[in-house]
């Protein structure tokens, strides 16, 4: 009987490991202390493109990255994206950019960047640039590998050297760094 209650603990155990164990790789991005991949990518609706390097350049800048188009427009990008507008004020004292990384396959990548911006333009230090197919999301490795999955929504504050300062990635639709937390941060450094 003992051993029965032993064996049964056991297989219990072993069981919620496997539930609890990721079934997709965890996402990481770049970790505070390392430098930050650089990219050089389209802003939505011109014909410039924004490198992290130049953005840095002027001092400290945020990268928020968005789930892009997974086959729907996302209502909690919408929102957070409306939040860091509606605080870019606040923002702007603390920072020249906060660069918004909207991924996805190339092919209709613009058309939905679009489609996501509406009529509205964007304050500043807000900006909005593509990531046509995810090759700034993979080298970071924040690629959300699961069916109707783009990337994981995630927020990182790097300093005028480069340096990831803070990082929050979530491993869920929510979960994501509020514009207070990444006010919060900026006021740090």
């Amino acid at each position: 009987m003992k051993i029965c209650r032993t064996s049964f603990c056991v297989i219990a155990t072993l069981a919620l490991v496997i539930i609890a164990w990721p079934s997709d790789a965890t996402a990481r991005g770049p970790a505070v202390g390392e430098t930050a991949p650089d990219f050089n990518l389209p802003i939505v609706g011109r014909e410039e493109t924004m490198s992290l390097k130049e953005a840095t350049a002027d001092g400290p800048v945020v990268v928020v990255v968005l789930r892009g188009y997974p086959g729907y427009q996302c209502p909690l990008c919408s929102e957070q994206v409306g939040s860091l507008a509606n605080r870019a004020e606040a923002l702007g004292k603390l920072t020249k950019k906060v660069v918004m990384v909207y991924p996805g396959a190339a092919s209709l990548l613009e058309k939905h960047a679009e489609e996501f911006m509406g009529e509205r333009t964007l304050p500043s230090p807000l900006v909005m640039v593509r990531d046509p197919e995810m090759k700034m999301i993979d080298e970071c490795g924040l690629r959300w590998s699961a069916p109707r999955e783009t990337a994981y929504p995630s927020a990182f504050v790097i300093d005028k050297n480069g340096l990831v300062k803070w990082s929050k990635v979530s491993d869920s639709h929510g979960g994501r760094a509020s514009v207070q937390e990444i006010i919060e941060q900026l006021r740090k450094l």
